[in-house]
Protein backbone atom coordinates (compact mmCIF):
# COMPACT_ATOMS: atom_id res chain seq x y z
CA UNK A 1 0.00 0.00 0.00
CA UNK A 2 2.90 2.36 0.74
CA UNK A 3 4.07 1.88 -2.85
CA UNK A 4 0.64 3.00 -4.03
CA UNK A 5 0.81 6.17 -1.94
CA UNK A 6 4.21 7.04 -3.38
CA UNK A 7 2.92 7.16 -6.96
CA UNK A 8 2.93 10.50 -8.77
CA UNK A 9 -0.40 11.76 -10.05
CA UNK A 10 0.61 10.80 -13.61
CA UNK A 11 1.47 7.24 -12.57
CA UNK A 12 -1.63 6.88 -10.41
CA UNK A 13 -3.78 8.07 -13.30
CA UNK A 14 -2.20 5.40 -15.52
CA UNK A 15 -2.96 2.75 -12.88
CA UNK A 16 -6.58 3.92 -12.78
CA UNK A 17 -6.84 3.69 -16.56
CA UNK A 18 -5.36 0.20 -16.47
CA UNK A 19 -7.95 -0.78 -13.84
CA UNK A 20 -5.18 -1.84 -11.47
CA UNK A 21 -6.96 0.12 -8.74
CA UNK A 22 -10.13 2.16 -8.32
CA UNK A 23 -10.37 5.81 -7.35
CA UNK A 24 -12.29 4.75 -4.25
CA UNK A 25 -9.49 2.40 -3.15
CA UNK A 26 -6.87 5.07 -3.86
CA UNK A 27 -8.79 7.71 -1.92
CA UNK A 28 -9.44 5.41 1.03
CA UNK A 29 -5.72 4.60 1.20
CA UNK A 30 -4.84 8.28 1.50
CA UNK A 31 -7.56 8.92 4.07
CA UNK A 32 -6.28 6.02 6.18
CA UNK A 33 -2.69 7.28 5.90
CA UNK A 34 -3.75 10.79 6.96
CA UNK A 35 -5.47 9.41 10.07
CA UNK A 36 -2.44 7.30 10.95
CA UNK A 37 -0.09 10.29 10.72
CA UNK A 38 -2.14 12.88 12.61
CA UNK A 39 0.92 13.71 14.70
CA UNK A 40 2.47 15.51 11.71
CA UNK A 41 -0.48 17.96 11.92
CA UNK A 42 -0.88 18.30 8.14
CA UNK A 43 -4.66 18.28 7.86
CA UNK A 44 -6.92 20.56 9.85
CA UNK A 45 -9.96 18.76 8.42
CA UNK A 46 -10.44 15.52 6.48
CA UNK A 47 -13.50 15.57 4.22
CA UNK A 48 -13.94 11.80 4.46
CA UNK A 49 -17.51 11.39 3.18
CA UNK A 50 -17.13 14.01 0.46
CA UNK A 51 -13.87 12.43 -0.73
CA UNK A 52 -15.40 8.97 -1.07
CA UNK A 53 -18.43 10.40 -2.85
CA UNK A 54 -16.18 12.23 -5.33
CA UNK A 55 -14.06 9.09 -5.80
CA UNK A 56 -17.16 7.00 -6.58
CA UNK A 57 -18.16 9.56 -9.23
CA UNK A 58 -14.63 9.33 -10.67
CA UNK A 59 -14.90 5.56 -10.88
CA UNK A 60 -18.13 5.93 -12.85
CA UNK A 61 -16.51 8.35 -15.31
CA UNK A 62 -13.46 6.08 -15.64
CA UNK A 63 -15.74 3.19 -16.57
CA UNK A 64 -17.62 5.38 -19.04
CA UNK A 65 -14.44 6.66 -20.69
CA UNK A 66 -15.19 10.33 -19.88
CA UNK A 67 -12.43 10.87 -17.32
CA UNK A 68 -10.31 14.04 -17.07
CA UNK A 69 -6.49 14.22 -16.68
CA UNK A 70 -6.75 14.32 -12.86
CA UNK A 71 -9.68 11.94 -12.58
CA UNK A 72 -9.62 10.16 -9.23
CA UNK A 73 -6.44 11.87 -8.05
CA UNK A 74 -6.53 12.73 -4.29
CA UNK A 75 -5.82 16.42 -3.66
CA UNK A 76 -5.20 18.34 -0.46
CA UNK A 77 -6.30 21.98 -0.30
CA UNK A 78 -4.61 24.69 1.74
CA UNK A 79 -7.08 26.08 4.27
CA UNK A 80 -6.99 29.44 2.51
CA UNK A 81 -9.25 28.42 -0.36
CA UNK A 82 -13.00 28.76 -0.04
CA UNK A 83 -14.67 25.38 -0.44
CA UNK A 84 -18.45 25.33 -0.67
CA UNK A 85 -20.03 23.65 2.35
CA UNK A 86 -16.64 22.92 3.96
CA UNK A 87 -15.29 25.06 6.81
CA UNK A 88 -12.54 27.43 5.70
CA UNK A 89 -10.65 29.23 8.47
CA UNK A 90 -7.33 30.43 7.01
CA UNK A 91 -6.04 28.61 10.12
CA UNK A 92 -7.24 31.52 12.23
CA UNK A 93 -9.52 31.57 15.26
CA UNK A 94 -11.33 34.58 13.83
CA UNK A 95 -12.78 32.46 11.01
CA UNK A 96 -13.72 29.48 13.16
CA UNK A 97 -17.04 28.13 11.91
CA UNK A 98 -17.00 29.98 8.58
CA UNK A 99 -18.50 27.76 5.88
CA UNK A 100 -18.29 29.41 2.45
CA UNK A 101 -21.44 29.35 0.29
CA UNK A 102 -19.28 29.23 -2.86
CA UNK A 103 -16.25 27.47 -4.33
CA UNK A 104 -12.95 29.08 -5.32
CA UNK A 105 -12.23 29.12 -9.05
CA UNK A 106 -9.16 26.88 -8.83
CA UNK A 107 -10.82 24.19 -6.73
CA UNK A 108 -13.88 24.33 -9.01
CA UNK A 109 -11.62 23.61 -11.97
CA UNK A 110 -9.94 20.70 -10.20
CA UNK A 111 -13.24 19.12 -9.16
CA UNK A 112 -14.61 19.60 -12.69
CA UNK A 113 -11.58 17.71 -13.99
CA UNK A 114 -12.29 14.82 -11.64
CA UNK A 115 -9.84 15.45 -8.80
CA UNK A 116 -10.90 14.26 -5.33
CA UNK A 117 -10.74 16.54 -2.28
CA UNK A 118 -9.21 14.78 0.72
CA UNK A 119 -9.44 17.74 3.08
CA UNK A 120 -8.09 21.13 4.16
CA UNK A 121 -4.38 21.50 4.93
CA UNK A 122 -2.68 23.42 7.72
CA UNK A 123 -0.97 26.75 6.98
CA UNK A 124 0.31 29.88 8.70
CA UNK A 125 -2.60 32.06 9.80
CA UNK A 126 -3.77 34.07 6.78
CA UNK A 127 -0.60 32.82 5.01
CA UNK A 128 1.60 35.02 7.21
CA UNK A 129 4.71 33.06 8.04
CA UNK A 130 7.67 31.06 6.77
CA UNK A 131 7.51 28.09 9.13
CA UNK A 132 3.84 27.10 9.58
CA UNK A 133 4.17 27.87 13.27
CA UNK A 134 1.71 30.79 13.09
CA UNK A 135 -1.35 28.57 12.83
CA UNK A 136 -4.27 28.38 15.22
CA UNK A 137 -3.98 24.60 14.81
CA UNK A 138 -0.30 24.46 15.76
CA UNK A 139 2.88 23.82 13.79
CA UNK A 140 3.20 21.31 10.97
CA UNK A 141 6.09 18.88 11.45
CA UNK A 142 8.57 18.18 8.69
CA UNK A 143 8.15 14.54 7.53
CA UNK A 144 11.95 14.19 7.11
CA UNK A 145 12.55 15.17 10.76
CA UNK A 146 9.63 15.87 13.05
CA UNK A 147 11.67 18.30 15.16
CA UNK A 148 12.01 20.61 12.13
CA UNK A 149 9.53 23.06 10.60
CA UNK A 150 7.81 22.25 7.32
CA UNK A 151 8.17 25.82 6.06
CA UNK A 152 5.38 28.22 5.33
CA UNK A 153 2.95 29.43 4.74
CA UNK A 154 1.89 26.35 2.72
CA UNK A 155 3.66 24.00 5.14
CA UNK A 156 0.77 21.58 5.42
CA UNK A 157 0.57 21.34 1.63
CA UNK A 158 4.29 20.64 1.14
CA UNK A 159 4.52 18.23 4.06
CA UNK A 160 1.42 16.30 2.97
CA UNK A 161 2.87 15.71 -0.51
CA UNK A 162 6.26 14.75 0.93
CA UNK A 163 4.68 12.38 3.48
CA UNK A 164 2.49 10.70 0.82
CA UNK A 165 -0.72 12.02 2.36
CA UNK A 166 -2.00 13.37 -0.96
CA UNK A 167 -0.75 13.21 -4.50
CA UNK A 168 -1.19 16.89 -5.26
CA UNK A 169 -1.70 19.89 -3.00
CA UNK A 170 -2.80 23.45 -3.65
CA UNK A 171 -0.87 26.30 -2.09
CA UNK A 172 -0.61 30.05 -2.34
CA UNK A 173 2.56 32.11 -2.67
CA UNK A 174 2.82 35.74 -1.54
CA UNK A 175 6.57 35.87 -0.94
CA UNK A 176 7.69 32.26 -1.21
CA UNK A 177 4.90 30.38 0.55
CA UNK A 178 4.88 27.58 -2.04
CA UNK A 179 8.57 27.43 -2.90
CA UNK A 180 10.09 27.69 0.58
CA UNK A 181 8.12 24.80 2.14
CA UNK A 182 8.66 22.82 -1.08
CA UNK A 183 12.42 23.22 -0.56
CA UNK A 184 12.20 22.30 3.14
CA UNK A 185 10.11 19.19 2.44
CA UNK A 186 11.73 18.01 -0.79
CA UNK A 187 8.89 18.43 -3.30
CA UNK A 188 8.20 20.49 -6.41
CA UNK A 189 6.62 23.90 -5.79
CA UNK A 190 5.54 26.25 -8.59
CA UNK A 191 4.49 29.90 -8.31
CA UNK A 192 3.03 30.92 -11.67
CA UNK A 193 3.15 34.44 -13.11
CA UNK A 194 1.02 36.93 -11.19
CA UNK A 195 -2.46 36.95 -12.81
CA UNK A 196 -1.90 33.61 -14.55
CA UNK A 197 -4.27 31.88 -12.08
CA UNK A 198 -7.51 33.32 -10.74
CA UNK A 199 -7.48 34.33 -7.07
CA UNK A 200 -11.27 34.23 -6.74
CA UNK A 201 -12.10 32.38 -3.54
CA UNK A 202 -8.59 32.70 -2.11
CA UNK A 203 -8.65 34.53 1.22
CA UNK A 204 -6.37 37.46 0.48
CA UNK A 205 -3.19 38.38 2.29
CA UNK A 206 -1.61 40.89 -0.13
CA UNK A 207 -3.64 41.11 -3.32
CA UNK A 208 -0.92 42.44 -5.63
CA UNK A 209 1.41 39.61 -4.59
CA UNK A 210 -0.76 36.53 -3.93
CA UNK A 211 -0.61 33.76 -6.51
CA UNK A 212 -1.87 30.18 -6.50
CA UNK A 213 0.12 27.15 -7.53
CA UNK A 214 0.67 23.42 -7.02
CA UNK A 215 2.94 21.38 -4.77
CA UNK A 216 3.63 18.00 -6.33
CA UNK A 217 5.88 14.96 -6.49
CA UNK A 218 7.01 15.63 -10.06
CA UNK A 219 7.36 18.31 -12.72
CA UNK A 220 4.79 16.48 -14.85
CA UNK A 221 2.22 16.68 -12.06
CA UNK A 222 2.90 20.41 -11.56
CA UNK A 223 2.49 21.04 -15.27
CA UNK A 224 -0.85 19.23 -15.48
CA UNK A 225 -2.30 21.00 -12.45
CA UNK A 226 -1.15 24.42 -13.65
CA UNK A 227 -2.63 23.82 -17.09
CA UNK A 228 -5.98 23.02 -15.48
CA UNK A 229 -6.16 25.93 -13.02
CA UNK A 230 -4.67 28.69 -15.21
CA UNK A 231 -6.63 31.08 -17.40
CA UNK A 232 -8.87 34.11 -17.44
CA UNK A 233 -11.66 34.25 -14.89
CA UNK A 234 -14.48 36.79 -15.02
CA UNK A 235 -14.69 36.63 -11.24
CA UNK A 236 -11.15 37.97 -10.92
CA UNK A 237 -10.54 41.22 -12.80
CA UNK A 238 -6.78 40.88 -12.27
CA UNK A 239 -6.57 37.50 -14.01
CA UNK A 240 -4.83 37.57 -17.36
CA UNK A 241 -6.27 36.67 -20.74
CA UNK A 242 -2.86 35.46 -21.98
CA UNK A 243 -3.47 32.06 -23.54
CA UNK A 244 -2.65 28.93 -21.57
CA UNK A 245 -0.12 26.66 -23.27
CA UNK A 246 -0.02 22.89 -23.19
CA UNK A 247 2.16 22.98 -20.09
CA UNK A 248 2.07 19.21 -19.74
CA UNK A 249 3.97 18.76 -23.02
CA UNK A 250 7.48 18.46 -21.60
CA UNK A 251 8.97 16.31 -24.36
CA UNK A 252 11.71 17.32 -26.74
CA UNK A 253 15.34 18.29 -26.43
CA UNK A 254 16.48 21.25 -24.38
CA UNK A 255 18.51 23.72 -26.40
CA UNK A 256 21.51 25.38 -24.86
CA UNK A 257 20.27 28.10 -22.53
CA UNK A 258 21.53 31.44 -21.29
CA UNK A 259 21.19 31.48 -17.50
CA UNK A 260 21.99 34.23 -15.03
CA UNK A 261 22.73 34.12 -11.34
CA UNK A 262 23.31 37.02 -8.95
CA UNK A 263 26.63 37.44 -7.17
CA UNK A 264 24.96 39.12 -4.21
CA UNK A 265 22.64 36.15 -3.71
CA UNK A 266 25.43 33.61 -3.30
CA UNK A 267 27.66 35.93 -1.28
CA UNK A 268 24.96 36.47 1.35
CA UNK A 269 26.53 35.81 4.80
CA UNK A 270 23.50 33.79 5.93
CA UNK A 271 23.69 31.28 3.08
CA UNK A 272 24.45 27.76 4.32
CA UNK A 273 27.87 26.69 2.95
CA UNK A 274 26.47 23.31 1.95
CA UNK A 275 23.70 24.93 -0.11
CA UNK A 276 26.22 27.28 -1.70
CA UNK A 277 28.51 24.38 -2.60
CA UNK A 278 25.68 22.46 -4.28
CA UNK A 279 24.58 25.59 -6.12
CA UNK A 280 28.06 26.27 -7.51
CA UNK A 281 28.43 22.62 -8.52
CA UNK A 282 25.17 22.85 -10.45
CA UNK A 283 26.49 25.91 -12.30
CA UNK A 284 29.59 23.99 -13.33
CA UNK A 285 27.50 21.00 -14.40
CA UNK A 286 25.33 23.22 -16.58
CA UNK A 287 28.38 24.81 -18.16
CA UNK A 288 29.80 21.34 -18.84
CA UNK A 289 26.55 20.56 -20.68
CA UNK A 290 27.10 23.53 -22.97
CA UNK A 291 24.80 26.07 -21.30
CA UNK A 292 25.92 29.66 -20.75
CA UNK A 293 25.74 30.54 -17.05
CA UNK A 294 26.87 34.06 -16.20
CA UNK A 295 27.23 36.04 -13.02
CA UNK A 296 25.18 39.22 -12.85
CA UNK A 297 24.69 41.90 -10.21
CA UNK A 298 21.51 42.67 -8.31
CA UNK A 299 22.16 45.69 -6.13
CA UNK A 300 18.71 45.74 -4.49
CA UNK A 301 19.22 42.66 -2.30
CA UNK A 302 19.69 44.74 0.86
CA UNK A 303 16.27 46.40 0.43
CA UNK A 304 14.29 43.52 -1.03
CA UNK A 305 12.99 42.22 2.33
CA UNK A 306 12.02 45.67 3.74
CA UNK A 307 10.28 46.55 0.45
CA UNK A 308 8.33 43.32 0.46
CA UNK A 309 7.19 43.60 4.07
CA UNK A 310 6.22 47.26 3.82
CA UNK A 311 4.00 46.58 0.82
CA UNK A 312 2.49 43.29 1.95
CA UNK A 313 1.68 44.46 5.46
CA UNK A 314 0.06 47.57 4.02
CA UNK A 315 -2.18 45.42 1.84
CA UNK A 316 -2.83 43.03 4.70
CA UNK A 317 -4.03 45.83 6.98
CA UNK A 318 -6.64 46.70 4.36
CA UNK A 319 -7.62 43.15 3.40
CA UNK A 320 -8.05 41.99 6.97
CA UNK A 321 -10.27 44.92 7.95
CA UNK A 322 -13.25 42.84 6.78
CA UNK A 323 -12.80 40.41 9.67
CA UNK A 324 -14.56 42.44 12.32
CA UNK A 325 -16.73 40.09 14.36
CA UNK A 326 -19.90 41.40 12.73
CA UNK A 327 -20.32 39.91 9.27
CA UNK A 328 -19.05 36.35 9.77
CA UNK A 329 -16.61 34.28 11.78
CA UNK A 330 -15.70 34.73 15.44
CA UNK A 331 -17.50 37.28 17.61
CA UNK A 332 -16.27 37.94 21.14
CA UNK A 333 -18.82 36.81 23.76
CA UNK A 334 -17.51 39.56 26.04
CA UNK A 335 -18.39 42.47 23.75
CA UNK A 336 -21.23 44.77 24.81
CA UNK A 337 -21.50 47.30 21.95
CA UNK A 338 -20.33 47.78 18.35
CA UNK A 339 -16.95 49.29 19.21
CA UNK A 340 -16.09 46.58 21.72
CA UNK A 341 -17.28 43.94 19.25
CA UNK A 342 -14.75 45.16 16.71
CA UNK A 343 -11.94 45.57 19.20
CA UNK A 344 -12.39 42.42 21.26
CA UNK A 345 -13.23 40.11 18.36
CA UNK A 346 -10.10 41.13 16.46
CA UNK A 347 -7.91 41.07 19.57
CA UNK A 348 -9.08 37.60 20.56
CA UNK A 349 -9.47 36.19 17.06
CA UNK A 350 -6.19 37.17 15.39
CA UNK A 351 -2.90 35.54 16.30
CA UNK A 352 0.16 37.53 17.35
CA UNK A 353 1.93 37.50 13.97
CA UNK A 354 -1.20 38.64 12.15
CA UNK A 355 -1.76 41.47 14.63
CA UNK A 356 1.88 42.50 14.23
CA UNK A 357 1.59 42.72 10.46
CA UNK A 358 -1.71 44.59 10.60
CA UNK A 359 -0.13 47.18 12.90
CA UNK A 360 2.95 47.49 10.67
CA UNK A 361 0.74 47.94 7.63
CA UNK A 362 -1.44 50.53 9.33
CA UNK A 363 1.69 52.40 10.39
CA UNK A 364 3.22 52.60 6.90
CA UNK A 365 -0.12 53.75 5.47
CA UNK A 366 -0.61 56.49 8.07
CA UNK A 367 -0.53 60.10 6.93
CA UNK A 368 2.78 60.85 8.60
CA UNK A 369 4.67 57.90 7.13
CA UNK A 370 2.94 57.07 3.85
CA UNK A 371 5.48 58.84 1.63
CA UNK A 372 8.46 57.87 3.75
CA UNK A 373 7.68 54.15 3.63
CA UNK A 374 4.85 53.01 1.35
CA UNK A 375 5.49 55.36 -1.57
CA UNK A 376 9.23 54.74 -1.42
CA UNK A 377 8.69 50.97 -1.30
CA UNK A 378 6.51 51.14 -4.41
CA UNK A 379 9.32 52.97 -6.22
CA UNK A 380 11.82 50.30 -5.17
CA UNK A 381 9.40 47.60 -6.38
CA UNK A 382 9.39 49.28 -9.77
CA UNK A 383 13.20 49.31 -9.83
CA UNK A 384 13.26 45.59 -9.00
CA UNK A 385 10.79 44.89 -11.79
CA UNK A 386 12.80 46.92 -14.29
CA UNK A 387 16.11 45.31 -13.31
CA UNK A 388 14.59 41.83 -13.54
CA UNK A 389 13.11 42.61 -16.95
CA UNK A 390 16.50 43.87 -18.15
CA UNK A 391 18.16 40.61 -17.09
CA UNK A 392 15.54 38.61 -18.97
CA UNK A 393 16.31 40.54 -22.12
CA UNK A 394 19.69 38.80 -22.11
CA UNK A 395 18.96 35.52 -20.31
CA UNK A 396 16.19 32.95 -20.41
CA UNK A 397 16.34 32.01 -16.72
CA UNK A 398 17.62 33.24 -13.37
CA UNK A 399 19.01 30.58 -11.05
CA UNK A 400 19.29 30.96 -7.27
CA UNK A 401 18.91 28.99 -4.04
CA UNK A 402 15.35 28.64 -2.79
CA UNK A 403 16.27 29.14 0.86
CA UNK A 404 19.38 30.27 2.77
CA UNK A 405 19.30 27.10 4.89
CA UNK A 406 17.56 23.78 5.32
CA UNK A 407 14.54 23.35 7.60
CA UNK A 408 15.27 24.65 11.09
CA UNK A 409 14.08 23.50 14.51
CA UNK A 410 10.51 24.23 15.55
CA UNK A 411 10.54 27.26 17.85
CA UNK A 412 14.06 28.35 16.89
CA UNK A 413 13.16 31.65 15.23
CA UNK A 414 10.06 32.66 17.15
CA UNK A 415 11.76 35.18 19.43
CA UNK A 416 12.71 37.70 16.73
CA UNK A 417 10.34 37.97 13.74
CA UNK A 418 12.94 39.81 11.65
CA UNK A 419 15.13 36.68 11.70
CA UNK A 420 12.20 34.64 10.40
CA UNK A 421 11.50 37.26 7.70
CA UNK A 422 15.00 36.73 6.29
CA UNK A 423 13.95 33.19 5.33
CA UNK A 424 12.22 34.85 2.36
CA UNK A 425 15.35 36.57 1.04
CA UNK A 426 15.54 34.46 -2.15
CA UNK A 427 11.85 33.95 -2.81
CA UNK A 428 10.29 37.43 -2.54
CA UNK A 429 12.11 38.55 -5.70
CA UNK A 430 9.75 36.64 -7.98
CA UNK A 431 6.68 38.05 -6.21
CA UNK A 432 7.93 41.63 -6.38
CA UNK A 433 8.71 41.17 -10.08
CA UNK A 434 5.51 39.21 -10.79
CA UNK A 435 7.35 36.45 -12.66
CA UNK A 436 7.00 32.64 -12.42
CA UNK A 437 9.39 30.66 -10.24
CA UNK A 438 9.77 27.04 -9.23
CA UNK A 439 11.61 25.19 -6.46
CA UNK A 440 13.11 21.82 -7.36
CA UNK A 441 14.20 19.15 -4.85
CA UNK A 442 17.66 18.41 -6.22
CA UNK A 443 19.75 17.58 -3.17
CA UNK A 444 19.93 16.32 0.39
CA UNK A 445 22.15 17.81 3.10
CA UNK A 446 24.66 15.77 5.08
CA UNK A 447 21.96 15.57 7.76
CA UNK A 448 19.56 14.15 5.14
CA UNK A 449 17.37 17.27 4.89
CA UNK A 450 16.08 18.43 1.50
CA UNK A 451 17.75 21.30 -0.37
CA UNK A 452 15.89 23.17 -3.11
CA UNK A 453 17.06 25.09 -6.14
CA UNK A 454 14.99 27.93 -7.54
CA UNK A 455 14.51 28.85 -11.20
CA UNK A 456 12.84 32.05 -12.42
CA UNK A 457 11.60 32.82 -15.94
CA UNK A 458 10.05 35.86 -17.68
CA UNK A 459 6.36 36.55 -17.17
CA UNK A 460 4.00 33.97 -18.70
CA UNK A 461 6.86 31.65 -19.67
CA UNK A 462 5.66 28.75 -17.54
CA UNK A 463 6.02 26.36 -20.45
CA UNK A 464 9.75 27.14 -20.77
CA UNK A 465 10.19 27.08 -17.00
CA UNK A 466 8.59 23.65 -16.64
CA UNK A 467 10.41 22.14 -19.60
CA UNK A 468 13.82 23.27 -18.36
CA UNK A 469 12.93 22.21 -14.82
CA UNK A 470 12.28 18.73 -16.11
CA UNK A 471 15.77 18.79 -17.64
CA UNK A 472 17.31 20.05 -14.38
CA UNK A 473 15.95 17.05 -12.49
CA UNK A 474 18.66 14.95 -14.18
CA UNK A 475 21.09 16.58 -11.74
CA UNK A 476 19.18 15.33 -8.71
CA UNK A 477 21.24 13.32 -6.26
Amino acid sequence: MSDLLQLSAVDARAALDAKEITATELTQSYLDAAVQTEALNNYVQLTHDKALEMAAASDARLRAGTAGPLEGIPVGVKDLFCTEGVETTACSAILKGFVPPYESTVTSKLWADGAVMLGKLNCDEFAMGSSNENSAYGAVKNPHNSSKVAGGSSGGSAAAVAADLCQVALGSDTGGSIRQPAAFCGVVGLKPTYARVSRFGLIAYASSFDQIGPLTKSIEDAAIVTEIIAGKDENDSTSSSVSVSNFSNLEGSVEKKHIAYFKEYIDTPGLDPEIKENFLQLIESLRAEGHTVEEQSFSHLDVIIPTYYILTTAEASSNLARFDGVHFGYRSPNAHDLESTYKMSRTEGFGEEVKLRIMLGTFVLSSGYYDAYYTKAQKVRRLIQERTKAVFEQFEFILMPTTPNTAFDIGLKNEDPTIAYLEDIYTVHANLAGVPAISLPLWKSKKNMPIGIQLMAPAFKEQDLLTFSQYLMKFKN
